[in-house]
């Protein structure tokens, strides 16, 4: 099944720390994770390496936003799983960017909550 296949996950974080404890959650489920420190490093990488699977950003960053890092790939016809991770509430910005695959709070509970929810959205995105 694809929720045992090992992935290449871009991790998308201007906060090297919490890019290596993302990183870290995702190679305890058994995937591979390539970090980037920006959008703009981001796009690069997504264009660079077609093997990737899976994109996690970090919703505030520097220069490109994860929603505009987003809408930017989503424009340039890249339809990868995108996960944004924020400090702020979830829901306001789904409501902002509907077509986010998840949303999910920045906090204690991200190493417990991620492993599922990215089991969820690559299971939505099979049968899509």
């Amino acid at each position: 099944t694809t929720e045992n296949a090992i992935m290449k996950v871009l991790v998308v974080d201007d906060d090297a720390l919490a890019g290596e404890m993302i990183a870290a959650v995702l190679e305890g489920m058994g995937h591979e994770a390539v970090l980037a420190e920006d959008g703009v490093d981001a796009v690069g990488r997504l264009n660079a390496d077609s093997s990737i699977a899976l994109v996690i950003s970090d919703m505030n960053m520097p220069l490109v936003s994860g929603i505009d890092l987003f809408r930017e790939l989503r424009a340039q016809g890249c339809l990868l799983p995108f996960i944004l991770l924020t400090g702020d509430e979830p829901a306001g910005l789904l409501a902002q960017e509907p077509r986010l695959d998840a949303c999910l709070a920045k906090d204690f509970t991200l190493e417990e909550h991620l492993p599922a929810l990215i089991g969820e959205v690559m299971t939505r995105h099979a049968r899509g």
